[in-house]
């Protein structure tokens, strides 16, 4: 089941499509701990992006998912309730 976690890859190319905002998937995963607003994605973006992960997989992911501050907590959140189904 470890193909269902979303990788740094990943939420690059989620920032873009869903919240218009290009970074370099290996500057992404050099800066995981600077606050998204810094990439320029705000929560509407966030939000974004969460609806996209919830489309893909088919289910919901936990409300916190959109106040994230960071790229870690977000893949963090979104790893752990993907593959704990919950």
């Amino acid at each position: 089941m470890s193909n269902t976690e979303l990788t740094v890859q990943e939420l690059s190319a989620l920032m873009k499509k869903a919240a218009g905002v290009t970074v370099d998937a290996q500057d992404l995963a050099s800066r995981v701990d600077t606050p998204f607003a810094e990439f320029g994605v705000d929560s509407l973006g966030l939000l974004g992006i969460v609806g996209e992960l919830e489309n893909r997989h088919g289910r919901a992911l936990p409300t916190d998912a959109e106040r994230c501050k960071t790229p870690r907590d977000f893949l963090d959140l979104v790893n752990g309730a993907l593959t704990t189904g919950g």
